[in-house]
C-alpha cells in the first residue's frame, strides 16, 4: 500500500508542517481605525527596521507622537528618522497609512484593506504595489499585481509607495543549503519536495510516468483530498487557439 500524500498529512497538524509562529516578530495590522484617524491625523516616526521570518518584506517600527508603537510594512526610500502620517488628514508622504479617498489616482499603494478596518490584506510581498485606476463616488477601482481590478470602498486604507524588498530573488543562491535555511529552517516549509511525476503510481497520482504516457494532470474542483493534485478545475490547456505565436508567426 502506498504512503500517504502530503495535502492528506497536512491537516494532521504535526510538527512537521507547522509554522514556527513564536519565531515571528508581530501580527501585522494597522491601528484600530478610532475617530483619530477617520477625522484627523496622527504621526509616526521610524525608529528601526525589523527582519521577521515570516515575511519576505522588511518592517519598521514606529513610534507615534501619542507614545503608541507599532509596525508597519516598510517601502522603498524610507529611512531611520522619517515621518510618516496615519489618518484621512494626513499628507501624501512615503509610507503613510491613508484611506483611499485621499490617495490620486495612478498612485503606487500597498498593504490594502479589502474592507475599512481589516487591519491590511493585499499586496503584502515584497516589491509589489498595486494601482488606483480611478474612483467613482465611494467605490475605488484598485489594479492588484496579478492585473485583477477590485473594487473596494474608499474608506478602505493603504500604505503609499511600493514594498521593499524587490531584488531578493536576483541573488543566486549558489547551493542547496542556503535554499534550505531559507525555506525548511525560516518558514518550516517541507523542502527539498519530489515532483509527483517522479514517484510511483500507488504514492502519487502522478506516479508512474517515466517511461510512458499517463493520464492527465486537470482534476475537477469536487475531486477528493486524495487526488486534489495538478492543475485543479483548470480553465484550459495547451496552447491557446487563434493566438499569433512569436516563434513561427502563423495562427
Amino acid at each position: 500500500m502506498g504512503k500517504r500524500l502530503k495535502q492528506q498529512k497536512r491537516g494532521s497538524g504535526s510538527p512537521r508542517y507547522l509554522a514556527p509562529s513564536h519565531r515571528y516578530k508581530t501580527d501585522l495590522q494597522y491601528r484600530r481605525y478610532d475617530d483619530m484617524e477617520k477625522t484627523g491625523v496622527l504621526t509616526g516616526k521610524v525608529l528601526s527596521f525589523v527582519d521577521d521570518p515570516g515575511r519576505t518584506a522588511p518592517l519598521m517600527k514606529i513610534k507615534y507622537e501619542n507614545n503608541e508603537s507599532g509596525f508597519l510594512l516598510a517601502p522603498e526610500g524610507i529611512a531611520v528618522g522619517d515621518k510618516i502620517h496615519v489618518g484621512a488628514q494626513g499628507k501624501l508622504v512615503l509610507g503613510s497609512v491613508l484611506p483611499l479617498y485621499r490617495i490620486p489616482d495612478g498612485a503606487y499603494i500597498f498593504n490594502i484593506e479589502r474592507n475599512p478596518g481589516d487591519g491590511g490584506t493585499l499586496v503584502k510581498a515584497a516589491g509589489s504595489y498595486a494601482n488606483i485606476i480611478s474612483k467613482e463616488g465611494k467605490i475605488v477601482y484598485v489594479k492588484l499585481p496579478s492585473k485583477v481590478t477590485l473594487l473596494l470602498s474608499n474608506e478602505c486604507r493603504a500604505q503609499l509607495g511600493v514594498l521593499a524588498g524587490g531584488g531578493r530573488l536576483e541573488k543566486p543562491l549558489l547551493k542547496a543549503s542556503a535554499n534550505y535555511y531559507k525555506l525548511r529552517k525560516a518558514r518550516n516549509r517541507l523542502w527539498p519536495s519530489v515532483r509527483g511525476v517522479h514517484q510511483s503510481a500507488y504514492n502519487h497520482p502522478h506516479g508512474g510516468k517515466q517511461h510512458h504516457a499517463g493520464k492527465p494532470t486537470t482534476v475537477a474542483r469536487s475531486s477528493p483530498p486524495g487526488s486534489k493534485v495538478g492543475h485543479i478545475a483548470a480553465r484550459q490547456t495547451g496552447r491557446r487557439k487563434g493566438k499569433r505565436t512569436a516563434e513561427t508567426g502563423q495562427k
